[in-house]
């Protein structure tokens, strides 16, 4: 990525996030709300940072069970250790937060993964398990929500009900996607070569045999890394009910900030679905960190949950703690990650014997 493309991206998160909280904001009575907020009990702050912690390493810790179980490591090579995996994660969520429809974390994530010595096919697989385990996990409470609460969901929602339905669209359409590319990779191959006859033709590229031959490969590295993966259902069934645990932990926050303002009348399940239903509904949105339109959803649906002052307070502790304290954790990981490579690269460059 281009340093004037990723300028451009963190411009629009930024505008984007002070449009937020301008509109959050606006007419009311900042003293009341930090008097609100300063009330949180850190009895159940600190559970609620842990979960949130726990969402961005759970991934971490799927990529490395399925690199480590595919022996994804090129030959000669370490493989990458748990830590590391979990970098990846917090890299992938930064790039995640500040692009549109979290577009931008996976290639970064494959980009370090290959830089590691870990085969590009391989690590493509997994980061696509991970992310249609992801998808799954959200379809499967979507429809959930959707078959067995559907009218406590159409009264909570109101008008933004169709907003939902989108969102739960959208995901599906995304699994039978990821899933279409994953089970047929001859489309891959065509389309790759398609893409590559296309630049040729636009005489940005010179026709090669070798990289025809280099997209062979990965292709049949890809398929050998799908076959695997068919062939080890009991792995595949595990990071879906880790990917549960992982989702939960984001919709259980929330019921621990419910808590920590000392509210009481909602059970836990409902704060829960509630929850789950704002991150469906906003998951697919072309915003980077869905940023507006999710603090829109939270005060639609829990404006009869965190009553009187507690509503604004609520959302910033929870958006704070599950969006923003992820997004500057994630950045300290990036900007270390980057430190340590030119580092190496250094070291690399002062061991290259002199010409």
């Amino acid at each position: 990525m281009s340093a004037k493309k990723r300028a451009l991206q963190i411009a629009l998160f930024l505008v984007i996030m002070l449009m937020t909280f301008y509109a959050l904001f606006s007419g009311r009575n900042l003293s009341d709300i930090a008097h609100a907020v300063a009330e949180m009990s850190p009895l159940y702050l600190i559970p609620a940072v842990g979960l949130a912690m726990f969402f961005v390493c759970a991934e971490g810790y799927m990529i490395w069970y399925l690199l480590r179980s595919m022996k994804a490591h090129k030959s000669g090579g370490k493989g990458s250790s748990l830590f590391r995996c979990i970098q990846y994660s917090f890299i992938g969520f930064f790039y995640s937060g500040i692009t549109p429809s979290a577009s931008g974390g996976q290639p970064v994530q494959l980009y370090y993964m290959n830089k590691d010595g870990n085969r590009g096919s391989d690590s493509t697989v997994v980061l696509m398990t991970v992310a249609v385990a992801y998808k799954f996990v959200l379809v499967v409470l979507g429809f959930g929500i959707l078959l067995l609460w559907f009218h406590p969901l159409t009264e909570e929602m109101g008008k933004y009900f169709p907003l939902y339905l989108l969102g739960l669209s959208l995901n599906v359409i995304l699994v039978i996607v990821i899933l279409g590319v994953m089970l047929f990779p001859k489309v891959i191959l065509k389309t790759a070569l398609l893409f590559e006859g296309l630049l040729i033709r636009m005489k940005i590229w010179k026709p090669s045999d070798r990289r025809e031959e280099k997209i062979q490969a990965f292709i049949d590295s890809y398929q050998n890394a799908v076959t695997w993966l068919k062939a080890h259902k009991g792995k595949l069934a595990f990071i879906i009910f880790v990917t549960f645990l992982q989702r939960c932990s984001v919709f259980v926050l929330t019921y621990m900030v419910y808590l920590g303002f000392g509210l009481e009348g909602t059970s836990a399940m409902r704060v829960i679905l509630l929850q789950a239903v704002v991150y469906i509904a906003v998951d697919m949105l072309p915003l980077p960190g869905a940023q507006g339109i999710t603090e829109l959803m939270y005060q639609a649906v829990f404006t009869h949950v965190f009553t009187g002052v507690y509503l604004i307070p609520s959302m910033l502790v929870s958006r704070g703690i599950n969006f923003y304290f992820l997004l500057v954790v994630s950045l300290i990981v990036v900007i270390a990650a980057r430190v340590g490579e030119k580092n190496k690269n250094r070291i690399k460059a002062g061991n290259c014997p002199a010409k």
